[in-house]
């Protein structure tokens, strides 16, 4: 059975590859996307375990990222390399994360040749897989190194779960490969069992995207502010995360807004940073005066678009309200909880699909659905005409995030049991 998905994947890449190379998410690093890496590329191997963590995107990595910290507590001296499929988290991990980590390269595709020359070259100990990215090559070749793989903040949609059955069937089951399973919720870890994992290696440990969401002012605040043009002790609505056919809807809505409040800010952080001019466009056919973050909003204009990455978690700090895109069309929503993180009421609209733990999470706790434009109105209306309200849902947001973290260090701890008789000796 693994066999034919080895043939199945060298018979479907050549019709895959011009997709890929051409998409705008996976332009970049074809080499090391074949399991090849130029000198430097990466770290020299230390005397300590390396630690392989791949998440898909950039903000797949950010929630890896608060792992960090307590896996060099737990295995001293280690190596941290991270892997995306995306161009921006490939952006992100050497920027933002570069600080933190020991090396960056592009996951390969889940081809046998590629995978195998990747587990040559990285010689993990541990492969950390994030969410659903379940590649079974990539596992198999990591199996066949001598590396424990584990998965992270674990999930399986129950609509997919025949999906998932009759595709382990064809081609075998990596879940039987993994040496651990961290998942989100019991709910979850119980799907994982009906599709054949290893009950005692499925654990409930939650998730760590809520450990990196609570964090404080910071020097540079000030910074951001100055850049995305923001007078100090202005009211702000942040809409972050946006989606095609979405701005429009949230521009008509600003527009009303300033009939009543004229000094309104609004900064729009579209979710693809390559939809800036698109949403440029968008305010100035609204009659609305614009400007961008990244040539910092000369103009001071009363409508800025964040059109730079990474920097989204920090903006919502700056915000009085906050709303969430990809919740008014059938995106399925975005992560509500990191503006919470922040200590801002969040509001999002009815599509939300793909945070539906979240929104279980946040409802009633500093977080407001709307169902649709004129209800988005209305909330704002009434948060903006009440600040004490805006403060006390920001602090209910705030502490229940507060409650939910502490994955992370789960996670860590349940690796330590990956090797009974010591840390791993050094290959």
């Amino acid at each position: 059975m693994r066999l034919l998905y080895i043939l199945a994947t060298y018979l479907l890449f050549p019709l895959l590859f011009p997709v890929l190379c051409l998409y705008r998410k996976t332009r970049h690093g074809l080499w090391q996307r074949l399991g090849f890496y130029a000198r430097g590329a990466l770290p020299q191997r230390g005397d300590g375990p390396v630690v392989w963590l791949h998440g898909a995107s950039a903000g797949d990595l950010l929630a890896l990222s608060p792992m960090f910290g307590p896996l060099r507590a737990r295995f001293p001296g280690c190596q941290l390399i991270l892997s995306t499929m995306t161009d921006s988290g490939h952006a992100m991990a050497t920027g933002r994360l570069a600080k933190d980590i020991d090396g960056v390269v592009y996951v390969p595709y889940d081809l046998w040749g590629a995978t195998r020359r990747a587990v040559k070259a990285i010689r993990p100990d541990i492969l950390v897989l994030e969410y659903t990215e379940v590649w079974p090559n990539l596992i198999r070749a990591a199996k066949r190194g001598g590396a424990r793989v584990v998965m992270t903040n674990g999930r399986f949609s129950p609509a997919n779960l025949g999906r998932y059955r009759w595709l382990f069937r064809l081609i075998g089951n990596p879940l039987k490969d993994f040496d651990l399973m961290l998942m989100r919720t019991e709910d979850e870890a119980e799907r994982a069992r009906s599709l054949g994992a290893q009950p005692d290696w499925v654990k409930v440990t939650g998730n760590t995207k809520f450990d990196s969401l609570a964090s404080g002012p910071a020097a540079e605040d000030g910074a951001l502010r100055e850049a995305l043009g923001l007078p100090v002790g202005a009211t702000v609505w942040i809409a972050g995360s946006t989606h095609e056919g979405e701005e429009d809807t949230l521009l008509g809505v600003y527009a009303r807004l300033l009939s009543r409040w004229p000094e309104l800010r609004l900064v729009i952080a579209p979710r693809y940073v390559d939809r800036a001019a698109r949403v440029v466009s968008l305010a100035r056919e609204a009659g609305l005066r614009v400007g961008l973050r990244s040539q910092g909003n000369p103009e001071r204009a009363q409508v800025v678009v964040l059109d730079t990455i990474g920097e989204l978690s920090r903006a919502y700090r700056l915000a009085t309200v906050v709303f969430v895109g990809g919740s008014f069309t059938k995106r399925g929503g975005q992560n509500i909880l990191e503006p919470a993180g922040q200590g801002r009421p969040v509001l999002f609209g009815p599509h939300m699909d793909n945070f539906r733990d979240s929104v279980t999470v946040l409802s009633g706790h500093g977080g407001l659905q709307v169902a649709d434009a004129e209800a988005l109105h209305t909330r704002l209306v009434e948060l903006l005409e009440d600040p004490g309200r805006i403060t006390e849902l920001g602090a209910l947001a705030l502490e229940t995030v507060g409650r939910i973290s502490g994955a992370s260090d789960r996670n860590a701890e349940a690796m330590t049991t990956l090797f009974p008789h010591g840390r791993p000796t050094p290959r």
